[in-house]
């Protein structure tokens, strides 16, 4: 679906902390894990060569509440939602399921905005509409999916 993209990832042991959890900052780079297999799925990356200007998704805001811990070996699904699309911008939830738990029950809830730019010839970023080829493709998830 447009508006949803589900991942999955293994804690690898370099991802622990010393009390053997996954560290908070790893939840980030797993966000971003489902993020680009979201645009992967809808076609395109997250470095898009054959736009023209070249855009770029800086992160504007970025969260993430933790419930339960995920420990080396865990595998664990990733769901992305779409949960607001402007202009300039997208906003995703990411949902964190342990998937080795029978309970299945989530670990972790995060949120990012992105927001859609151009640089100039200084490397100075401006904010852009996000292009049609993209933006087309991008729809908001159901309130249903969003409220559960």
């Amino acid at each position: 679906m447009p508006y949803e993209h589900k991942a999955r990832r293994m804690v690898e042991f370099c991802e622990t902390d010393m009390a053997g959890i996954m560290h908070y900052a790893n939840f980030f780079r797993f966000m971003e894990t489902a993020e680009h297999g979201f645009y992967r799925s809808l076609g395109f990356s997250v470095v898009e060569m054959s736009l023209s200007p070249k855009v770029g998704w800086p992160r504007v805001h970025a969260s993430c509440d933790y419930r339960r811990p995920l420990r080396f070996e865990d595998e664990v699904e990733i769901h992305l939602l779409v949960i607001e699309k402007k202009s300039k911008a997208v906003t995703y939830q990411f949902r964190f399921t342990k998937v080795n738990d029978p309970t299945r029950e989530e670990v972790a809830r995060g949120k990012l905005t992105v927001v859609c730019v151009t640089q100039d010839e200084e490397g100075q970023m401006k904010a852009t509409p996000i292009p049609a080829a993209i933006a087309d493709q991008i729809q908001v998830a159901p309130q249903a999916l969003l409220d559960s």
